[in-house]
């Protein structure tokens, strides 16, 4: 934008007599502008601003409906182990009561942190790696033709609990999330000690 700003600083910035009279009475072109670039500028400064804010109410928004439903899943395995064991021993997963405990368990916890936001990056991994499992074998399939049909892998349940896992590993909570607390108050003891 300092481009622009030099642009707009080399041409005219009030009109004489001599620019209405080459133009007929209208201001001269340049004029307009340098009012149009710098108006630009000012707008795209506004909406940079606004833009650069929305991050944290998204990260909040997907935390908390995805935490919330990373939660239910758990809960519902727990419930009903037997039925979830089953379903895993039919996919050929080792241990199927031991990993139908495991998923359902850092489903139903890991969906809680990940709704408060707290340790939210650590908690991301391993819901992460229970929705790549379950795209290794429930959805084998879609997994295997990611390439050749990708719409049938986006379809997939396991998809969007995914998404959420690896935005929130790789851009953190937010700032409305219990880590962004807890790293104030260890900040704070910190500068206290000092």
């Amino acid at each position: 934008m300092s481009n622009v700003r030099a642009a707009a600083a080399t041409l005219p910035s009030t009109l004489t007599s001599e620019d209405l009279a080459m133009t007929g009475n209208r201001p001269h072109p340049s004029n307009f502008l340098a009012a149009a670039l710098a108006k630009g500028e000012s707008l795209y400064g506004l909406f940079t601003k606004v833009a650069n804010a929305l991050p944290h109410p998204l990260l909040a928004v997907m935390r908390g409906y995805w935490g919330y439903q990373f939660f239910l899943t758990g809960k519902g395995k727990l419930s009903d182990l037997a039925s979830v064991t089953e379903f895993f021993a039919s996919l050929g997963i080792p241990a199927p009561h031991f990993n139908a405990m495991m998923a359902g368990a850092t489903e139903c916890v890991g969906g809680l942190l990940l709704l408060v936001g707290l340790g939210s990056r650590l908690v991301s991994v391993p819901l992460s790696v229970t929705m790549m499992v379950a795209y290794a074998t429930a959805h084998r399939e879609a997994l295997l033709g990611i390439f050749a049909d990708p719409d049938t892998f986006l379809q997939q349940t396991p998809f969007l609990f995914l998404l959420t896992a690896v935005v929130v590993l790789a851009f953190g909570p937010g700032y409305f999330s219990l880590d962004t607390i807890v790293k104030r108050l260890v900040d704070e003891r910190r500068a206290v000690r000092s």
